[in-house]
């Protein structure tokens, strides 16, 4: 069956799913590796595709890989369009695979991590709007709660650092299309989030509150934790708040 197109959709969101999860340890790429019995990114994409706003995915697979997310991806096109693309080395080369894929249309596009697959579709909206409102680039954050310490080289604390001004960045990360791509395009050092290129072009970046089920799965035990939450019955993937 072929995917019908959002109507109300005016949304792009790229999922770099390319890394090989070696914090995980052994097991294949994070991306696929399995909570409720599928993948990550299964989780994270059906999450992505129910959002109103959202006007096609694409995904940047592992390297060698695109075809078989093609087929686990299958049933989630019956919601919106899913395109997968092969994905680079590091996590730009990946974001900048899948923005090359995006079809004409949608101006607002947004980042997301296939890590972070218990995203609520309530946050994948907050930030389309708060970009749809006249936010250039968007990030949802968390405060800080734990201390923080500076650490010198040789494990020597060398201050407490004040985090009520601090925040966790969360995905998914939104931006103006063009924003985006000029951010790419002048992308010379690798970072580890689009908003920091964006940062670094002289944009502001706006913040929206985000959500304590957007954890990232990077450890063995954030993968324990995500199990625990997808079977938990206070967990129905719509709830834009933590645990309760």
């Amino acid at each position: 069956m072929t995917a019908q197109l959002n109507p109300r959709g005016d949304v792009a969101v790229l999922v770099p799913a390319a890394g090989a999860g070696v914090r995980l340890g052994p097991g294949g790429p994070k991306a696929l590796r399995r909570i409720g019995g599928e993948p990550l990114l299964v989780h994270a994409v059906r999450r992505i595709a129910a959002a109103p706003s959202v006007h096609t995915v694409v995904v940047a697979a592992p390297p060698g890989d695109a075809d078989a997310v093609r087929d686990l991806l299958a049933p989630v096109a019956e919601l919106t369009v899913v395109a997968v693309v092969a994905g680079g080395a590091t996590r730009q080369e990946s974001v900048a695979a899948a923005l090359a894929a995006v079809p004409a249309g949608p101006e607002i596009v947004l980042v997301h991590d296939a890590a972070r697959a218990l995203t609520p579709t309530a946050l994948v909206e907050s930030v389309a709007e708060a970009v749809r409102g006249g936010a250039e680039a968007v990030v949802p954050v968390l405060p800080v709660v734990d201390t923080v310490k500076e650490v010198s080289a040789a494990g020597l604390v060398l201050g407490t650092v004040d985090r009520s001004a601090l925040r966790a960045v969360q995905t998914p990360q939104g931006f103006r299309r063009s924003v985006l791509a000029a951010a790419h395009a002048a992308a010379v050092d690798p970072l580890t989030d689009d908003a920091g290129l964006v940062e670094k072009q002289g944009v502001p970046v706006t913040c929206v509150p985000g959500s304590e089920y957007a954890l990232k799965i990077t450890r063995p035990f954030d993968l324990a934790l995500a199990e625990y939450l997808l079977t938990s019955t206070r967990y129905d993937g719509e709830a834009d708040d933590g645990p309760r």
